[in-house]
């Protein structure tokens, strides 16, 4: 069993370069399943469609030196991970799911947040905030603001 983790993987420099060489090669096969060899090993490994284009999307943001965090959709975050995925502070979760925007569940004491649901909160979050930027120039441009 593979650990799960959910503290962001910064790559080195070394890492970044390798990602890019591999995403190189890799982008070009992704049509399908994909059989690999992994060095030392003669058994092939066989990884489906969803599996590979995962690989491509986590190489891609490692050749940008990007940190990188794998997180299953039904995970439980804490507040304190809720908060670092969304770049806010906890107490602001904890504001946001006292005042009913954001979906948990108590565990004895401690709140916990489903990941599919930050990911719903993040998105709405995100388009009511798209919403009101695109409002807000409506507005510049009918008062002749000059933008």
């Amino acid at each position: 069993m593979v650990k799960t983790t959910y503290e962001p993987t910064l790559p080195t420099a070394h890492d970044s370069d390798a990602a890019r060489a591999a995403l190189t090669t890799l982008a070009r096969l992704v049509k399908g399943d994909l059989t690999i060899r992994i060095t030392g090993s003669d058994e092939p490994v066989v990884l489906p469609e969803p599996a590979v284009r995962l690989l491509v999307d986590l190489l891609s943001a490692m050749a940008d030196g990007h940190a990188v965090t794998l997180v299953p959709i039904h995970a439980e975050l804490t507040t304190q991970q809720a908060a670092d995925l969304l770049g806010v502070s906890r107490p602001f979760v904890v504001k946001e799911i006292d005042e009913g925007r954001l979906p948990h569940r108590k565990v004895g004491t401690h709140r916990r947040v489903l990941f599919h649901d930050l990911v719903a909160y993040k998105k709405a979050s995100d388009q009511s905030r798209d919403q009101a930027m695109d409002d807000l120039a409506v507005q510049g441009q009918d008062l002749d603001f000059g933008y």
